[in-house]
C-alpha cells in the first residue's frame, strides 16, 4: 500500500484491507500507520544486513572488490526481489515521521558501521588502505541507497544490478584516495 499510494496517502484502513484485516485487527498490532511503515522496515532492514553479512563472510577472505561485488550484489538484490517493499524502505519512509527517520539513521549508522567494520579488517590483513574516517563508509552507504532510490522512483538504470560496479568504482576509489 505504501508503495503504492504513499505513506500520506495510505491509511490505516486501507493498509488493514490490503493485508486481509480488518481495521480492528490493524489496531491491535499497531497504533498508527507509522507504527506499520516502522515494523515493516525494521523487519526488512533485518533481512537486508543478514544478508549482506552473509555474503561479506561468504568472502571474508578474498580481495576487497570481490567482496565489495557481493555484498552490494546482496543488498541489490533484495531490493529487486522486493520492490514494493524497496520503495517503502527507501523512499516511503523519508515522509513517514520522526520516528522512522530515527529508525532509518540508525540502520543506515550500522551498515556502514559494518562496511567500516570490514575495512579496517582488510586494513590489518594488509589488503586495503584505512578509510580516513568512518563518514567514508556512510558515504558508501549513503551513495548505495540514493542510486537504489532513483532506480525505484525513476526506472533509471533500466535493472538494480547495473549500479553495482558504480558502487565498486566508489568504494574503490575512496581505498585508492585513502
Amino acid at each position: 500500500m505504501f508503495s503504492r499510494v504513499g505513506y500520506a496517502e495510505a491509511t490505516a484502513e486501507a493498509i488493514a484491507r490490503e493485508a486481509g484485516m480488518s481495521k480492528a485487527t490493524f489496531y491491535e498490532h499497531f497504533n498508527n500507520k507509522e507504527d506499520c511503515i516502522v515494523a515493516l522496515f525494521d523487519a526488512a532492514i533485518e533481512v537486508i544486513i543478514a544478508g549482506m553479512r552473509a555474503a561479506g563472510e561468504a568472502n571474508r577472505d578474498a580481495d576487497p572488490p570481490t567482496r565489495i561485488r557481493a555484498t552490494t550484489g546482496a543488498f541489490l538484490k533484495a531490493l529487486r526481489d522486493f520492490p514494493d517493499e524497496a520503495q517503502t524502505l527507501l523512499v516511503e519512509i523519508v515522509g513517514a515521521g520522526p520516528r522512522a527517520m530515527a529508525r532509518r539513521d540508525k540502520a543506515l549508522d550500522a551498515v556502514a558501521q559494518y562496511i567500516d567494520d570490514f575495512n579496517r579488517l582488510d586494513h590489518e590483513r594488509g589488503v586495503a588502505p584505512r578509510f580516513p574516517s568512518e563518514s567514508d563508509a556512510y558515504a558508501i552507504m549513503g551513495a548505495v541507497v540514493e542510486l537504489a532510490s532513483r532506480q525505484l522512483r525513476t526506472g533509471r538504470p533500466s535493472d538494480m544490478a547495473e549500479l553495482e560496479p558504480i558502487v565498486e568504482r566508489f568504494t574503490m576509489g575512496l581505498l585508492a584516495d585513502a
